[in-house]
């Protein structure tokens, strides 16, 4: 075989290898590669799908390792006989092959309007790619020994001095927690606050979140939204004990949660011991008219609460990289609890983001996406404007995205599927209630327009104008 075409998605939470081994496994177990047959070498296989050869390494090894393929020296890979596996095989037809409507290729569509776009093009990877290489060459060993359980202390000091000088938050660099995601930081938070917890959400709510803690063991309490957040009167009525929270831009709504509310927020959690607020920061970077309004966690002087923040927006998700801000009191225990686990992100990520913060590229970078974010925001909030079909624009001058509420016939489920059929990637505002059902009559969407061009955002808004008029 001189080839193997493989659909691949970077955008996916599965590693390349994993979706090249996947992709070989089903074709070999369906009869399209045939027993004996030869696979590409990896250089090749490699070089096919743009990928590195250690990636397709990867998926040959994991096929070697389950029988699927063999190796013979000097010669290649070839396709194991796996004619004992039939019942195997119309079970994986069955089970395996189906793609799940909620992972659908991204590929798929002309313009995906999601909510977690992010643009790219003028990222300085040139800076980037020249700050890891110094750094390999001059610090490489060091860099290849454990660290610091807390992450890097020069890059724990640069985000105590960011977020104080951004967000107003208060810290000491030993009350930061570095760590590979915010999900990875909430599963070491429910070890420090214990497991008989109950968690206060909004609703609608950021999923993520949710499904973490629901993983976590925590039950969750669904607490209504006004336009000004979660509402506190309500909140008061659980038996919650943490409240998890988006003040600065909550997703989705886009509410950005006045001074009222926050204090309202903080008294509710020093009325009884042991109460928390986790305020996650999200998309706090990103503000389009006026001046931001600072963290919670600065107004904070019972150290009640528990800060989230993450570099996936303001540089790149693919760093992995977030941190969390314990109250003084909790850092104690978070180090005798889980002190002893290995920081979860490399020692060359960590370096290279102090660095790419200290030279001063991070900042030139936020203020430069800022600019293009703004020039977005504001060209498809116009373009909404105009559109006849558009009854509500709710979430404007923050964050990347936007919320329509629509004037249709057609219910959310049946537009989603026939904006589908023409290429078009919409996203229902009902999926985040946490009861399944939304609160408004007419079908809202989520307009997410970091990572689109004005020719998508023209083009995905005209061709939903004609599926909701029915002229085309």
């Amino acid at each position: 075989m001189k080839e193997f075409a493989v659909s691949l998605d970077p955008g996916s939470r599965k590693p390349l290898y994993e979706q090249i081994y996947e992709a070989v496994r089903d074709a070999i177990l369906s009869g399209y590669i045939s027993c004996g047959e030869k696979l590409p070498s990896t250089r090749f296989e490699a070089e096919f799908l743009s990928c590195s050869r250690s990636t397709v390494e990867l998926a040959y090894e994991q096929l070697l390792s389950e029988g699927y393929i063999e190796s013979q020296p000097c010669r290649g890979y070839y396709v194991s006989d796996v004619r004992e596996l039939y019942h195997l095989t119309d079970f994986m037809r069955e089970s395996v092959l189906p793609v799940p409507e909620k992972t659908h290729i991204r590929q798929d569509y002309r313009v995906d309007f999601s909510p977690n776009g992010i643009d790219l093009s003028e990222f300085p990877f040139a800076a980037m790619g020249k700050i890891m290489r110094n750094l390999m060459l001059d610090e490489g060993e060091h860099l290849m020994k454990g660290g610091d359980p807390f992450g890097e202390e020069n890059l724990r000091q640069a985000i105590c001095d960011y977020l104080y000088q951004s967000r107003n938050v208060r810290c000491l660099t030993e009350q930061i927690v570095v760590g590979a995601g915010n999900e990875y930081l909430q599963i070491l938070l429910s070890q420090v606050l214990g497991r008989e917890r109950r968690v206060a959400m909004e609703s609608p709510a950021y999923l993520r979140a949710f499904r973490t803690f629901r993983n976590i063991g925590y039950p969750v309490e669904e607490v209504p939204m006004d336009r000004d957040g979660m509402r506190v009167d309500i909140l008061t009525e659980t038996e919650a004990d943490l409240a998890y929270v988006m003040p600065s831009h909550q997703f989705p709504m886009g509410t950005v949660m006045p001074m009222k509310r926050r204090l309202e927020l903080l008294n509710w959690a020093v009325q009884k011991e042991g109460r928390y607020i986790i305020e996650d920061d999200y998309d706090s970077e990103f503000r389009y008219r006026g001046k931001p309004i600072p963290a919670l966690q600065g107004m904070d002087r019972s150290g009640r609460v528990i800060y989230l923040g993450t570099f996936s927006r303001s540089i790149a998700p693919a760093t992995r990289v977030s941190y969390l801000v314990l109250p003084a009191h909790l850092v104690k225990i978070f180090r005798e609890i889980c002190g002893f686990y290995a920081c979860t992100v490399s020692g060359i990520m960590q370096q290279t983001i102090y660095h790419f913060m200290k030279e001063g590229y991070f900042e030139k970078n936020l203020n430069r996406m800022r600019g293009i974010y703004k020039t977005k925001h504001d060209y498809i909030l116009a373009e909404l404007r105009r559109c006849s079909w558009v009854k509500k624009i709710r979430g404007e001058n923050s964050g990347l995205h936007l919320l329509a509420e629509v004037d249709t016939d057609l219910s959310e489920d049946a537009l989603i599927e026939a904006c589908k059929e023409r290429g078009i990637r919409l996203y229902g505002l009902s999926e985040y209630f946490l009861s399944g059902k939304s609160v408004f009559r007419d079908p809202v969407f989520l307009f997410g327009y970091g990572g689109l061009n004005r020719e998508q955002i023209a083009g995905g808004l005209e061709e939903i104008g004609r599926i909701v008029t029915g002229t085309g």
